[in-house]
């Protein structure tokens, strides 16, 4: 699975990824950095097929209206530890395998639910 983890997401995150056999970035290593814009981020993610991992709720309102990015990870957890985040991906990284094989899906990760669409 290709990854791109929002602005703030820790790049610890990334890092960790591919140590599990999956490719990440952060947009911090995107050429415009943080100042890349939502509709850009949907651009470069839809084109290259990538999950956008986010915390933003413009990017859960954007899917939910026009299916933009259209494989998409919220995270509705506040401020947890990286270590914490991490734990939370290693236990769903199946779960997220088994929707990426849609053309389309917002995948919500919170404490205590998952909630999915396609």
């Amino acid at each position: 699975m290709n990854f791109l983890c929002g602005v703030h997401i820790p790049i610890k995150l990334a890092k960790f990824l591919p140590s599990k056999g999956h490719s990440a970035k952060h947009v911090n290593q995107l050429p415009a950095k943080w100042h890349t814009n939502d509709s850009e981020i949907c651009l470069i993610t839809n084109q290259n097929e990538c999950i956008v991992i986010t915390k933003d709720e413009d990017f859960r309102a954007s899917f939910l209206l026009k299916r933009t990015p259209r494989k998409l990870i919220h995270i509705s957890l506040g401020n947890i530890s990286n270590n914490a985040l991490i734990e939370l991906f290693s236990r769903h990284l199946e779960l997220i395998g088994e929707v990426n094989q849609h053309e389309c899906f917002f995948l919500e990760l919170g404490k205590m639910t998952i909630l999915y669409t396609f």
